[in-house]
């Protein structure tokens, strides 16, 4: 039958290898994650995979080079390392190949269009920096053909291999589903569910104590997600500036513990939820804020950065910080909010005054110049969108999924990650970790930075508040996104209500997966019938007429499912029903005459 076999689903730096053939410095054990593939243990591909890469020969799975299990490698480092040079006459068969013969159409040729529409799909952007190199290559080869529209591009085979060489590893991983989550298409769609759902719920008031959050636009409300692979997706207001305000205090958090240390960082400030409002004048029983999610934390940890240098240049290195974060999306500055904040900071002074009365600043910092500093971080501006970055940043143990680059240590994403759990929502913490039980950190702009450790982060925005200070909406769909996934801490535990995990890909009865496939082919479908290929589906199943996908396509009279499925699937063109008929004898019986002319010339 003609399908992948285990082995090609494994991993995308290997090759196909003519037997006899031995390829020098290749390693006898290769391992990416959890997948191992031993000595011993690698089967041989079916006939009907050798038929369907067109080589001579049994083959076999080879790497080319050992892989390290210590760490996930980025894109980049998998590339440099995996990738081999092009194929000659050494019988090697690219996964660029086996890609260009899957997506080209009938005139050997792959339409830019469906090949970005197919990355879509699977979360992939064209402005993603993991394929700059592929679309700067396109670019130049094409962009005097296309000015206007680039989409319109057809690439022959030699085209389509060079401008996609460069990342073949990462459009691999995103064809194969091998991303966090493999179902992209459903979880986006259920989260535009609840978008809409939730965009009904107008209470709230907008914050009124800083003038310039108060005349924000109530209706505006925005999601946006990005998980750990980079797959994004993003609904509403999404492109809309607001200022961070307090949603800054978790990222700088893990900044300061990057670069002192958690033992020296919390010489000068506690752990614990304080029981009262985020701005309150108190300290614990130490004389230490209580943690450093409230105002007065916040303003130690700046205190404890660049203590040595300028305002300018402190001011710089954290925006250059943030931007690294949000892996070089819009990080902008709100000087009218921080002029605003300035001068309706009373409170703040106060709280800057409280630290200098304890004796809370580390010696040699000066309080107003912190408390200015305090003022300019609480007004740095995201969007939904760079903000989800830097959430998925955190998510993803302190490395950027857009750059591959390291921002924070692990050890202080985790401690960050804890803090926020207690303390993020301000008074609100308790309760949002009881029902919703995932990191989050909340700004009184409307913005919630909710983390989903090791799988993704989203960002949240929508002005009017609760009398918590927290986003209504924003709180609303983390609490509603719960109870259908298996976000919560503790939704793991032994015996717990059974939710959706969308880091599954579900197993499906073999019965179903006929019944999907002879749908495709039913209804000449023939970019599903592409990714049933992708994915390993064995294209030859049967219903229990015996019918296969290829009886329904020429039945139906469908030449491109028919011409697919001979041409790239390799599958057998007279396979007989329970009726003894065949593809051939339906096309003939239904007047398919182009189909008809298809099966005999591969009959023959």
């Amino acid at each position: 039958m003609a399908r992948f076999s285990p082995q090609l689903a494994a991993i995308f730096g290997g090759r196909f290898l003519a037997d006899g053939q031995k390829l020098p410095g290749m390693s006898s054990r290769f391992s990416l994650g959890n997948r191992n593939i031993l000595p011993g243990t690698t089967k041989q591909p079916r006939p009907e995979t050798r038929r369907m890469a067109g080589l001579p020969g049994p083959l076999r799975w080879v790497h080319t080079t050992p892989c390290s299990s210590q760490c996930r490698r980025t894109d980049h480092e998998e590339k440099s390392q995996d990738m081999v040079p092009e194929r000659k006459d050494d019988g090697l068969v690219s996964l660029e190949d086996l890609v260009f013969r899957i997506l080209s159409n009938s005139k050997k040729k792959v339409a830019l269009r469906d090949f970005f529409s197919v990355l879509a799909s699977k979360g992939l952007r064209q402005t993603d920096p993991r394929l700059q190199e592929s679309l700067e290559k396109i670019k130049e080869k094409f962009t005097q053909q296309y000015p206007d529209n680039i989409g319109d591009t057809l690439l022959d085979k030699l085209d389509f291999q060079e401008c996609i060489s460069s990342n073949i590893v990462l459009i691999g991983r995103a064809l194969r589903n091998m991303f966090i989550l493999p179902d992209f298409p459903l979880f986006a769609a259920q989260v535009d569910k609840l978008y809409e759902e939730i965009k009904m719920n107008t209470g709230g008031e907008l914050a009124t104590y800083i003038p310039q959050l108060a005349r924000q636009n109530p209706d505006h409300w925005g999601i946006s997600l990005c998980t750990i692979d980079g797959q994004r997706h993003s609904v509403g207001d999404t492109a809309v500036p607001f200022s961070l305000q307090s949603c800054s205090k978790a990222p700088i958090y893990a900044e300061v513990l990057t670069r002192h240390g958690s033992d020296h960082v919390h010489r000068f400030v506690g752990h614990e939820p304080s029981g009262r409002t985020f701005n309150d004048l108190c300290l614990n029983d130490s004389n230490k804020p209580h943690n450093p999610m409230n105002n007065s934390g916040a303003m130690l940890m700046l205190s404890l950065l660049n203590q040595s240098r300028n305002m300018a240049d402190r001011f710089d290195d954290i925006m250059q910080r943030f931007k690294e974060m949000a892996g070089g999306e819009y990080i902008g500055f709100s000087n009218a909010t921080f002029l605003s904040e300035k001068e309706s900071g009373n409170r703040n002074y106060a709280l800057c005054y409280l630290l200098q009365e304890y004796g809370c600043f580390p010696e040699g910092v000066n309080p107003m110049e912190t408390l200015d500093l305090y003022f300019q971080v609480c007004s740095l501006e995201v969007t939904c969108e760079s903000g989800s970055v830097i959430a998925a940043t955190l998510a993803n143990g302190g490395i950027c999924p857009m750059t591959g680059k390291k921002v924070f240590d692990p050890a202080a994403v985790r401690d960050a990650l804890t803090v926020m759990s207690s303390c993020g929502m301000y008074d609100y913490s308790g309760q949002f970790a009881f029902k919703v039980g995932m990191p989050a950190k909340s700004g009184v702009a409307g913005g919630i930075m909710v983390v989903v450790p090791n799988v993704m982060g989203f960002m949240l925005f929508s002005p009017p508040l609760d009398r918590f200070g927290n986003s209504v909406r924003g709180a609303d769909f983390c609490e509603k996104i719960v109870s259908t996934y298996n976000f919560h801490n503790y939704d793991n535990l032994l015996h717990a209500t059974k939710k959706q995990d969308p880091r599954r890909q579900y197993l499906q009865s073999k019965a179903s997966r006929v019944v999907k496939l002879l749908f495709a082919a039913y209804n000449g479908d023939v970019s599903v019938l592409r990714q049933y290929l992708l994915q390993g589906e064995d294209m030859e199943q049967r219903d229990y007429d015996d019918r296969t996908a290829l009886h329904v396509g020429a039945a139906q009279g469908h030449v491109e499912v028919v011409r697919f499925l001979l041409e790239k699937c390799k599958v057998d063109p007279s396979p007989k029903d329970r009726w003894d008929h065949t593809p051939l004898d339906d096309a003939e019986r239904f007047g398919h005459t182009e189909v008809a002319e298809l099966l005999r010339v591969a009959v023959s």
